[in-house]
């Protein structure tokens, strides 16, 4: 079978193609392309791997030995999910009393395992207040784009600060703001290690335990609190891409685009404003500012299609949750010494589903939203089934996050030529960022 080499990286001076992608804005020096000229080694076509280097010699394995693999594979998942829905039945009852399973409506009144924090967070949070706001996000975007299309931006920037208010607090929106500003005033020195130093030290507030103690102060609930740590983690990436961006304009830089307002616009869009994806600023105006209208029937249908899918994935993780307890069996070291091999690797193989089943709902509902908004959202999750190494993870799983940090590690220079930077402190800088940022996945 075919393996495909792994992918070298870039060299130094990699020569960019002359066309840029159509969905960036002009200049075309601006960033966001370097990885357009990159071409890996192999394609598929066909649903097969096709070598495209003719030096390889690799060769594809015969249709029924594939097939044959794809159903090893499929029992194997089967029969390990098999063990844990039987090792979740047998110790059902001591599994109650120590994580309080809760009583499911679903499925026939099976008891569900609430003790994946991130789930029941986002699912409780959705049915409170969330997914109204979500919906008025549509609605007020419908609006804007047939009776002020020009203004639509700044409608909906207006629209995210309320949502804000309502879901966060004054004091919650006020320090969102705060930072953002903050950020704003830092990035006209047009110093990339300012700008790192900046969002730093924002991130770094996030675990100052008097700061904590502020926060928790303006809400009477701990999820509320925790709503504003995430949200204040998502929001630092977000005017740090600004940043960075208008620290790589020439100057003077004469595109409008680089103003406070648009930055706004962009930290309050609301649909990914609580927990992403990631998008980038050049992504984020170049669509905004098109003029292309789109039909409200051919939007609802495209909605209801999304929408149905999102169901799908939905209840298949709900299903997961009733019928293995695989987040309280994880959490038993007594059952994790009892249980058979089987059942241990079918409890690391359920945890990564529904792992990947659970952002495939995350990401997908507002991914729906930027659709019918005219955004390109980064796409969803790559089945972790599919995947043979955890380089694949890190590239496919959370994409616009893998995109935001490779965007600053490389760029191009005055002569259009892609330049990795080989600074240590911004490379330094990039690592304590994700070491700084909440673990909230």
């Amino acid at each position: 079978m075919f393996t495909p080499q792994a992918v070298k990286q870039p060299v130094r001076k990699a020569r960019l193609p002359s066309t840029p992608p159509s969905y960036l804005l002009p200049p075309a020096e601006r960033r966001g392309d370097h990885w357009a000229g990159f071409r890996a080694p192999w394609s598929f076509r066909n649903s097969q791997c096709v070598c495209l280097d003719p030096s390889s010699q690799g060769t594809m394995l015969p249709r029924w030995e594939l097939s044959f693999y794809l159903l090893a594979s499929l029992g194997f998942h089967l029969y390990s999910f098999y063990e844990v829905y039987k090792a979740s039945r047998e110790h059902e009852e001591e599994l109650d009393r120590q994580f309080a399973l809760e009583i499911g409506t679903l499925f026939g009144g099976l008891k569900k395992d609430p003790t994946d924090f991130e789930w029941s967070f986002w699912m409780e949070w959705g049915k409170q207040r969330l997914l109204r706001f979500l919906f008025g996000h549509v609605a007020v975007s419908q609006l804007a784009n047939v009776l002020a299309r020009k203004h639509r931006p700044w409608i909906l920037g207006a629209y995210g600060i309320w949502a804000s208010w309502c879901v966060l607090g004054a004091h919650g929106t006020a320090i969102i703001f705060l930072h953002t500003l903050i950020s704003f005033c830092v990035a006209q020195f047009r110093s990339l290690f300012l700008t790192w130093l900046c969002s730093l030290l924002l991130l770094s507030t996030l675990r100052l335990q008097d700061v904590e103690e502020v926060k928790r102060g303006w809400y009477q609930t701990e999820n509320e609190y925790y709503l504003l740590q995430f949200t204040l983690t998502v929001r630092c990436l977000y005017y740090t891409s600004f940043s960075l961006e208008f620290c790589w304009q020439e100057v003077p830089c004469g595109s409008s685009f680089y103003s406070f307002p648009w930055l706004v616009a962009y930290v309050f869009y609301y649909p990914v404003f609580h927990n992403g994806p990631i998008l980038s600023f050049p992504e984020f105006i170049a669509k905004m500012q098109q003029q292309e209208y789109c039909s409200l029937k051919s939007n609802l249908s495209a909605f209801a299609v999304g929408l149905g899918r999102l169901l799908c994935y939905w209840w298949l993780a709900e299903l997961m949750v009733h019928l293995m307890y695989m987040h309280a069996i994880y959490s038993s070291a007594s059952l994790l010494r009892a249980v058979s091999c089987w059942t241990l690797g079918g409890l690391a193989l359920a945890h990564v589903l529904f792992f990947y089943l659970k952002y495939l709902v995350l990401f997908g509902v507002p991914a729906l939203l930027m659709r019918l908004d005219g955004l390109t959202p980064p796409p969803l999750p790559r089945c972790v089934s599919t995947m043979f190494s955890f380089t694949g993870m890190w590239r496919y799983f959370d994409v616009g996050l893998h995109d935001f940090l490779i965007s600053t590690i490389c760029f191009k220079d005055k002569e259009g030529e892609l330049t990795c930077s080989t600074s240590w402190g911004l490379t330094g800088a990039q690592s304590i960022f994700v070491e700084f940022e909440p673990d909230e996945r």
